[in-house]
């Protein structure tokens, strides 16, 4: 418990100083010495304690949300970002308050039953805090991903709470740091004692600026005009590997997944490991009867095979034409194929995206969209594709992380069939040929989003915002660098100022590139060059085809508006 409570107040801290608090902190920093407006000949009176109140409301709101907010609002029925324009309207109405005193008279009213009844000025700091932890979403991480996967779920615990406040606790400290500063420029600046009305209307006018940007998402354009001054040390804290144990979203326990520990990663043989967990907080079904949803519980007496996958992975692509070979020949023998689809990416939350991905595919079986990851926290899940194989009585017998394996698997389908049914008419056993790549012979997959990114070999860092990129004179085999000026973010990279290019050394028999947005590619391979066109739904595209195993180099040459996620490799 001790070890989460430290991991989360130093991943806080990371985020605390990072540029993720732009766009709060001109609020944050007036916090501490906005104005009373009850009487405006008075001199000020700023509560000591007010920066206190507003970073107190910001932990309470932001812990409060992150935990239990997705589970609030999907039991109402509410869209997800119901939150978020709660917080925007509560900083509209604070800052018309500070700049029209008579407004916020009228905002006091309802609160005049608490003792320190002003919302939005001297004394009710907590109130505006409440508002900016509605609205301040620090950048993603892994604590962060951590927390917010479990609040989604339910699967709140002991030690979920301990992280989340203890993250809350480390992103505000550099914030009361500010707030303080704030109301010390309040108490002993001479010039801010006596146009305190102005400081107020200022204070008021940045508040609903804030509100105003963060309805057009304008932080997130800040944030990448601005370097991440903290990527190396979010780098260094993602990548530690006591910590990525500690925050593995495999080990969010509950009663239901608590036994599959008890199953070995592709054994030979069946094993038990525990009641199947519920298949839960799906957004949608496709490929079932009306699109209805399924119950595991309704299907006892039938074998299931619970597939994650996410239709952009590569490895799931490998996958999907054994899962489609077993469906055909066993579904009636018995057998149940359900494919979760796990997002990666935010495009493959879209639902028109993954059918149409299942479609090309030839999936037939039912298809559930797992967008919140609820079902993969629930099967404590860390893999595409990952397959679960549950018997007729509901318990899972057998578990396979990633690729390969695939006759393994199909033999303990059908001896769970055959337990199933002892008179089961079985068909011969399928024929796909298995193209999992071995071990250490094919490229890794290659991301070119910050969070993910493990290969780039160029000499300059690879940081958030715009920045210009030269190819290394010496590039080692495996990687990838950049050429020309580049935007990245947390989700893609995408050229920002004119062509740019990626120069890849690669080692597979096939190399594919999920890209997105509008635009003309084009690929030199061995000085000849061939394009193609890019357009809407972000996807995998062909770069070199099938073939005999290679190694070599090619450069991809990129239009503005097109977005490049990753390279994938056969």
């Amino acid at each position: 418990m001790l070890s989460l409570a430290l991991i989360g107040l130093l991943g806080g801290l990371i985020t605390g100083i990072s540029p993720c608090i732009l766009p709060v902190l001109p609020v944050i920093f007036l916090s501490g010495g906005a104005m009373s407006a009850r009487d405006a000949d008075a001199p000020a009176t700023v509560s000591r304690w007010r920066p206190y109140q507003v970073i107190a409301g910001l932990v309470v709101a932001f812990s409060l949300f992150t935990l239990i907010g997705s589970l609030i609002l999907a039991l109402l029925g509410l869209p997800q970002d119901f939150l978020r324009w709660a917080g925007i309207v509560v900083l509209v109405l604070i800052g018309v308050g500070l700049i029209v005193p008579k407004f916020q008279h009228i905002l006091e009213k309802p609160f005049s039953w608490i003792p320190q009844k002003n919302v939005g000025t001297e004394r009710g700091g907590f109130v505006l805090g409440l508002a900016l932890g509605a609205v301040y979403v620090p950048c993603a991480g892994p604590v962060l991903a951590a927390i917010t996967v479990a609040g989604s779920t339910g699967n709140i615990g002991p030690e979920t709470i301990v992280l989340t406040l203890s993250f809350a606790v480390g992103a505000a400290l550099p914030l009361l740091i500010f707030a303080l500063a704030g109301r010390r420029v309040a108490e002993r600046v001479k010039t801010f004692r006596k146009h305190q009305a102005k400081i107020r209307t200022i204070g008021g006018v940045v508040m609903i600026a804030l509100a105003i940007g963060l309805v057009f998402n304008l932080p997130q354009l800040l944030q990448r005009l601005v370097p991440d001054y903290t990527s190396a040390l979010q780098d260094q804290f993602a990548s530690d590997e006591a910590i990525a144990e500690q925050l593995d979203l495999g080990g969010l326990e509950n009663d239901q997944n608590k036994d599959l520990d008890l199953c070995t990663n592709g054994a030979t043989e069946l094993e038990s490991c525990g009641t199947a967990p519920d298949i839960q907080g799906i957004q949608e079904w496709f490929n079932t009867p009306g699109n209805e949803a399924i119950d595991l519980a309704d299907l006892r007496g039938q074998v299931v095979l619970v597939d994650f996958w996410a239709y952009s992975c590569i490895n799931c692509q490998r996958s999907i034409p054994h899962i489609n070979a077993w469906y055909d020949a066993y579904k009636d023998a018995g057998l149940t194929v359900i494919g979760v689809h796990s997002p990666e990416y935010a495009f493959e939350k879209e639902p028109r995206n993954v059918k149409a991905g299942a479609q090309n595919f030839g999936i037939e079986y039912p298809v559930a969209l797992d967008n919140n990851l609820s079902t993969w926290t629930n099967y404590r899940n860390r893999y595409w594709p990952a397959h679960y194989l549950i018997d007729a009585d509901g318990t899972v017998r057998h578990i396979k992380f990633g690729e390969g394996g695939y006759a393994n698997t199909e033999k303990l389908i059908r001896e769970l069939l055959l337990d199933a049914n002892p008179d089961v008419q079985l068909p011969p056993p399928t024929d796909v040929a298995d193209d999992t790549p071995d071990a250490g012979s094919t490229t890794p997959e290659t991301y070119l989003s910050l969070g993910k990114m493990v290969n780039f070999a160029g000499t300059e860092e690879y940081a958030s915002g715009t920045n210009t990129y030269r190819y290394p004179s010496d590039q080692p085999r495996d990687t990838f660098a950049l050429k020309g000026d580049w935007t990245i973010d947390f989700q893609n990279a995408t050229p920002a100022n004119g062509e740019a290019s990626i120069r890849l050394n690669y080692t597979a028999r096939e190399v594919r590139m999920v890209l997105g947005g509008e635009g003309t590619v084009t690929v030199t391979i061995d000085g000849k060059s061939t394009e193609f066109e890019v357009s809407g739904t972000p996807n995998s595209y062909p770069i070199i085809p099938l073939g005999d195993s290679r190694q070599g180099t090619l450069e991809v040459t990129l239009e503005p508006g097109v977005e490049a996620y990753s390279f994938t490799f056969g």
